[in-house]
């Protein structure tokens, strides 16, 4: 279901994109295995419980984040939604966590880290799909807003 709520969101928007299937991608070390490109192309999607509300943040895949820096922008401290509420918010599985054809509308942020790449390579839906999309698109996209959440 998930996998079909993605062609549906980029159908909506008018784009041909292919999504990309392996026969596993559900971490970043698989997912850069699979597609033969760096971990840090790889766009990994973390939804993240702000007080009472959620927020997903896209960063490249060989970044952490700077707690420090989650906490002073979003003034709450950074608490990962569980398995249950990952599905109950996006509609997508971990490992196949993308921003989008979301279940819910929630806020988006792009964390600078992607901005090094010319393309990036985030879930699917699915934890065996991917898409290849330039950075630039995937902020049209989402609408998703700029944050330096990460490690430097």
């Amino acid at each position: 279901m998930s996998m079909k709520d993605v062609r549906k969101f980029f159908k909506e928007k008018e784009m041909d994109v292919e999504i990309l299937t392996f026969e596993d991608t559900s971490t970043v070390p698989k997912a850069a295995k699979s597609l033969g490109v760096s971990h840090g192309e790889i766009a990994k999607t973390l939804l993240f419980k702000v007080k009472d509300d959620y927020v997903l943040i896209v960063m490249a895949g060989d970044t952490r984040l700077n707690n420090r820096k989650f906490k002073n922008h979003f003034k709450s401290k950074a608490k990962m939604a569980g398995v249950d509420e990952v599905m109950e918010i996006t509609g997508h599985p971990i490992g196949g966590v993308c921003p989008f054809g979301l279940k819910k509308s929630i806020p988006i942020y792009l964390d600078n880290s992607l901005k090094k790449y010319a393309k990036v390579f985030p879930a699917a839906g699915s934890n065996n799909s991917s898409v290849e999309i330039k950075v630039e698109e995937l902020q049209e996209l989402t609408d998703g807003e700029w944050v330096d959440l990460s490690e430097e």
